[in-house]
């Protein structure tokens, strides 16, 4: 069996967790199977049963268009380039919308099954209109579309999967949960810490993490806010680029600065680190913090549990099926709006619970510890990519 991916996302060009996903469930099915994986860049290489090309966006032709619908235009136009080179896969398998008008066109032109893993949902997404503009319209019908005509669908958790049924015509038992999953031996507490030094991290102060993108999904403002509520001692380590917007970028920096102004000891790294960097700011940070408003999943989370980090997250979407309250995290309530942005509906009381659970869990040594222990234990008996693969591998089979 021979299966194709489509995704924007695969290394070196990774930001976000479907990137991440890809990878790795890339390399653990290569495992049982033949995989192609076709992603936006200039990769060009084969490994045994994996092989990765890139597509690069056609810049000259889209150089007079609009800014915002440039790289709808530029995705769109990639879609079609990565299916003018023959496909002798047996299922094709997209990764987010942007890789989802390929599979459109490969399922019609080469009459192979789709499958969609549903990494986040346009209709829940509604800030993308600040990044898109009326692409934003365009990138919600190609998602649609391909949903609704995808022969499998993978929600990565219960709530996604209720989120899809919600929004989209689509027959039930075509929607398989599969969750996302890490390395076990690479995510993993290291004693290292030159990271640390590199950033200016106090070693001998106790420190909450930010990882993600800067965007509306990640709550990371929200965090931000929360810094003046978070005990003092604490240093706050901001791991976080590629915004969405110029303007969200600048809203972000002039929050960071705005809290400088009277704490010293917040340290933001506004640049995409490597795994080895990350690994590090994760095993040493005594809380991990998730403020997202919309999560499906949140590998992130399984990421800090991975290094033994507690973690304290927004309760929404599929986080709350990743921490466990009070076990291996808090969860922290967010009651949103119920109509688009979704934002919360009091920002400074979700600003001033996350920092109080922050707060409770640094000044519990023996909380912090259990709830480490514990998290780790679960992402070894829930997120293994093994058994990940395995699964993806039984859907794949059934559609043939």
């Amino acid at each position: 069996m021979k299966a194709l991916f489509f995704t924007r996302e695969f290394p070196p060009y990774v930001y976000g967790g479907a990137g991440v996903h890809v990878e790795y469930l890339a390399s653990e099915l290569a495992k049982l199977m033949k995989i192609d994986v076709r992603c936006f860049g200039d990769q060009n290489e084969e490994n045994n049963n994996l092989t990765i090309k890139g597509f690069p966006y056609d810049n000259v032709l889209f150089n007079n268009s609009n800014g915002k619908l440039k790289s709808v235009f530029q995705t769109l136009s990639t879609g079609i380039h990565m299916n003018a080179e023959e496909i002798d896969a047996d299922v094709v398998h997209c990764h987010t919308w942007y890789a989802h008008f390929a599979g459109i066109v490969a399922k019609l032109c080469y009459g192979i099954p789709l499958v969609i893993t549903t990494h986040s949902l346009e209709p829940l997404r509604p800030w993308k209109r600040e990044q898109l503009g009326r692409g934003y319209d365009a990138s919600s019908w190609v998602e649609k579309t391909a949903i609704e005509m995808a022969d499998a669908l993978i929600a990565v958790s219960e709530e996604t999967k209720e989120d899809v049924i919600k929004h989209f015509n689509v027959d039930e038992s075509k929607i398989h949960v599969i969750y996302n999953g890490i390395d076990l031996q690479q995510y993993q507490v290291t004693a290292a810490t030159d990271t640390l030094d590199t950033y200016g991290v106090d070693k001998s102060k106790p420190y909450v993490l930010f990882v993600g993108r800067i965007t509306r999904q990640k709550g990371i403002i929200h965090l931000v806010n929360a810094i003046k509520y978070i005990n003092p001692d604490t240093q706050i380590v901001l791991c976080a680029g590629a915004p969405d917007t110029p303007e969200i970028g600048k809203e972000m920096e002039d929050a960071v600065n705005e809290v400088k102004k009277t704490r010293a000891n917040v340290i933001w790294i506004d640049k995409m680190v490597t795994k080895e960097e990350i690994i590090q700011l994760y095993s040493h940070a005594d809380v991990f913090c998730c403020p997202s408003i919309y999560e499906p999943f949140g590998i992130i989370n399984i990421e800090a549990m991975a290094c033994n980090t507690a973690v304290v997250a927004s309760a929404v979407g599929g986080i709350k099926e990743v921490v466990v309250h009070g076990e291996t995290g808090l969860l922290i309530p967010l009651e949103q709006q119920n109509v688009a942005p979704f934002e919360p509906v009091n920002p400074d009381k979700f600003s001033r619970d996350l920092a109080e659970g922050i707060n409770t869990v640094i000044a519990d040594k023996d909380l912090r510890d259990s709830m480490a222990k514990k998290g780790r234990k679960r992402v070894e008996d829930y997120f293994d990519w093994i058994a990940i693969a395995k699964q993806t591998e039984e859907l794949y089979k059934s559609l043939l």
